[in-house]
């Protein structure tokens, strides 16, 4: 593949050297493994769009992003609980969860299978590489073909709810690891929404009525070491369309939350459990709660950074969805227009993974 080739070089052809990348099915991992000490033009980052360009990062300012302890979330401290999940969500978008019940070995076990299957060979893990929409697939980078600029990832994505693919898809070396996981997200997920709901203010139940964790789908980032993480990105900045995130990671860092006009790092601690505002959850929330830019820097370690995100979404796909009634009123009109969830998410497929919110596409 002519994928090598430099930006100077007057014989480049972008559009063919990412067709004949994809078509490859090796991934980023595939061209670390093929010894690559340069990474690809088409990966390439405008100076601008990079870290310590136009942007200031604050690491010392990472333990700003809150940990919140769920011990207890049924006894007397949940009013501790929601009051610090309310502020984290108004003031960051993000915030970690500990002691929330899940099984320290759960959590091990399904970080070590994601990362097992991006180290299988190309030829196991190609049966895989896809663009469909289908039940699992693998690939780097949904946005290939609309995006100004790749990331240095590569992806499993994998529908879990309300329907899940036929068990003889799932690859067997991250089956049980994977659904087991989700099990537990859909408990822990329940318990949050009631948690949010409180803390806006209305019945515990408002959020788990509008069917707002029943659709689940795990996307699972593989980003390996890049020999030029100066000049690209693990994941451009973005927002998440749903109503909430809640996310793996491994002890490799790079997870950034924007937070004014400074980035700060989202440090990995074992066995937390990091959550994030959606799109559709902000809409709710009447902008109560706040869906926030997160990227992910290039990885510079030799050890690959994993994480594994369940994006929970409605169910009900033909339902109207806007700003809850009760959070509106003559004083605090809508801020948003309704919408059905069908045209929201088709809308978020048909863009580039960018800084635009799908806020604004829905702003009154």
């Amino acid at each position: 593949m002519s994928i090598s080739a430099t930006n100077g070089d007057q014989q480049y052809d972008r559009a063919t050297a990412v067709r004949q990348f994809d078509e490859s099915k090796i991934g980023v991992k595939g061209l670390v493994d093929s010894g690559a000490t340069t990474i690809p033009p088409f990966f390439i980052h405008p100076p601008e769009n990079l870290p310590n360009s136009n942007s200031s990062t604050a690491p010392s300012a990472s333990d700003l992003i809150p940990f919140v302890d769920l011990t207890g979330v049924d006894s007397d401290r949940r009013s501790l609980i929601v009051e610090q999940i309310r502020d984290a969500s108004r003031e960051f978008g993000f915030f970690q969860v500990i002691n929330h019940g899940v099984p320290s070995d759960v959590i091990n076990r399904t970080i070590n299978s994601m990362k097992a299957f991006n180290e299988q060979p190309t030829e196991v893990k190609s049966q895989y590489y896809s663009r469909e929409r289908r039940g699992v697939t693998f690939s780097t980078n949904f946005d290939l073909y609309q995006s100004k600029a790749a990331s240095w990832r590569d992806t499993v994505q994998m529908r879990l709810s309300p329907t899940r693919p036929d068990l003889e898809l799932i690859p067997e070396i991250f089956r049980s690891e994977a659904l087991e996981w989700d099990e537990h997200v859909r408990r822990v997920g329940e318990v949050l929404m009631e948690i949010l709901s409180e803390g806006l203010g209305v019945k515990s139940e408002k959020l788990k009525e509008l069917s707002c964790s029943e659709a689940r789908v795990m996307v699972s980032h593989y980003y390996p070491y890049c020999p030029q993480p100066d000049l690209t990105l693990g994941i451009t900045p973005h927002t998440d369309p749903g109503v909430l995130t809640m996310l793996l990671q491994n002890q490799i860092g790079g997870l950034q939350v924007k937070h004014g006009d400074e980035w700060l790092d989202v440090k990995p601690m074992p066995d937390a459990i990091v959550i994030n505002i959606g799109d559709i959850l902000q809409i709710l929330s009447n902008d109560e709660y706040k869906s926030v830019e997160h990227r992910v820097l290039a990885n510079p370690h030799r050890e690959p950074r994993i994480s594994i995100a369940i994006f929970l979404n409605p169910s009900k796909r033909e339902n109207m969805y806007g700003p809850l009634p009760e959070l509106t009123s003559r004083e605090k009109p809508a801020l948003f227009q309704q919408f059905r969830l069908e045209e929201f998410m088709k809308k978020f497929f048909t863009k580039e993974l960018d800084s635009k919110s799908m806020i604004n596409f829905f702003k009154l």
